[in-house]
């Protein structure tokens, strides 16, 4: 009866509104195919109710995110142990995201193909060995190899996810499914911090990698069990060189996915930079220690917060609006950062007080720069998913990279490394919409 109630959700949690909206409505998207979402006549995603399917959607995109940040405070951990400087522990980040984003440039046709849930299920596989092999790895270059790998798997879910909401839903609708998935999702960058720093304190940074294999395991058990093929079995699509050729170039014809996912990589290229020498500026320059978990996740609690909120105010106000002001002010908030670190004026508290406002600014960018990369790409979502987040991930990992090796001791590169991904997004937003920002349009 409670796996009845989790899958079907019963009429006595209708009062759940939040969640439960979707099931009243009916979207149309491009390519004018309909989805009709009427409660008690369709659903999309059966047996799971719009909330199980956004939580299930939820936790496949944290594997992403906690792969990242459970680690963050066992850098110094890991180079005492490998015999290596901080810095160069920087690499299991930037290794991990190069396979995360490479994998996703052939996971997107072969979802398209086998449909979501098979190669779902081998991406999580090869994520959970990975996690395991790398809590034995006994060199450092052994460990990147092993998260090369785990990359790789992950980026099965991150095709799939983007996949699956782009299958049942479309339009203002898909942005607030994907603002629900991710205000859920970003609950990991909050806590994984201080998970590995609770896993450091008993044991050693071998367990912290170890945890990340039983997650994956966690993750296969719930996709085995209960998610559903959201693919249509009319829209799979042969893997030959015409049916490839056709739709890269529906994804190279169309300017606005093409403009916003090179956005989204300049964007978010600083978000990697900042993970990647986070423990190094806080817990070192800033002297924050053992705080650091809790201090990093105080800062990217308004990335939940701000998802949250784009939800409620995305079908009113639209993409495009909402995102355009966010980069705009979240660029002058990191332009004033970068002069109060040039001058000496940025205190620690100058500096946390920034941050988090701009990580609430970030919060509001990324579902909507997603949503909107997807939007035109309904009937080939798998490769559109896959293109998005490789384009974005690749792209962000090198800018990432290289802000992460100019780290000096002081948050000048990290600031410098926004300000500028902030104005570079912008001239590549004007280009996207031929000069017209902060419009409100009817689709988004």
């Amino acid at each position: 009866m409670g796996r009845r109630h989790f899958l079907q959700a019963p009429p006595r949690f209708a009062s759940y509104k939040i969640m439960m909206e979707y099931s009243e409505v009916s979207d149309e998207d491009e390519s004018g195919s309909n989805r009709a979402v009427t409660d008690g006549k369709a659903n999309p995603h059966p047996p799971l109710s719009v909330r199980a399917f956004v939580v299930i959607m939820a936790l496949l995109m944290a594997s992403n995110a906690l792969a990242t940040d459970i680690m963050l405070p066992a850098f110094p951990n890991i180079a005492e142990s490998l015999g290596v400087e901080t810095t160069a522990v920087q690499a299991v980040i930037t290794s991990y995201l190069i396979g995360f984003g490479l994998s996703q440039l052939f996971i997107g046709f072969l979802a398209d193909r086998y449909g979501r849930k098979p190669v779902l299920v081998v991406g999580i596989a090869i994520y959970a060995i990975a996690g395991v092999a790398s809590a034995m790895a006994p060199t450092l270059e052994s460990l990147l190899l092993m998260r090369f790998l785990q990359g790789v798997g992950a980026g099965a879910p991150r095709v799939a996810v983007g996949a699956c909401i782009r299958d049942c839903y479309s339009g203002r609708r898909l942005a607030k499914v994907m603002s629900f998935v991710m205000t859920l999702f970003l609950v990991i960058p909050l806590v994984a911090p201080a998970i590995g720093q609770g896993i450091l304190l008993a044991t050693n940074w071998h367990m912290v990698m170890l945890s990340l294999g039983l997650y994956g395991a966690i993750l296969l058990i719930c996709c085995w069990l209960w998610l559903p093929e959201t693919l249509a079995p009319e829209n799979k699509r042969l893997i030959q060189p015409a049916v490839i050729s056709e739709a890269l170039l529906a994804l190279a014809r169309s300017r606005q996915t093409v403009g916003y996912t090179i956005a989204s990589g300049l964007f978010f290229g600083s978000l990697f930079g900042f993970i990647a020498t986070s423990q190094q500026l806080i817990g070192g320059h800033y002297a924050m220690g053992t705080m650091f978990p809790y201090v990093f996740a105080a800062m990217v609690a308004s990335l939940s917060i701000a998802t949250f909120i784009n939800a409620q105010l995305v079908e009113r106000l639209g993409m495009r609006l909402l995102s355009h002001l966010a980069v705009t002010c979240f660029t002058v908030v990191m332009g004033t950062q970068l002069f109060l670190s040039l001058t000496g004026l940025l205190s620690f508290w100058s500096f946390f007080v920034m941050m988090t406002v701009g990580m609430l600014f970030v919060g509001l960018v990324f579902p909507n720069f997603n949503a909107l990369a997807m939007e035109p790409q309904g009937r080939i979502a798998g490769v559109a998913s896959a293109f998005v987040s490789a384009i974005t991930v690749l792209l962000g990992a090198l800018i990432g990279y290289f802000i992460g090796q100019a780290y000096n001791d002081t948050a000048t590169p990290i600031s410098a490394g926004y300000t500028l991904s902030g104005v570079s997004t912008i001239l590549v937003l004007l280009w996207t919409e031929r000069g017209r920002l902060y419009q409100a349009t009817s689709r988004g």
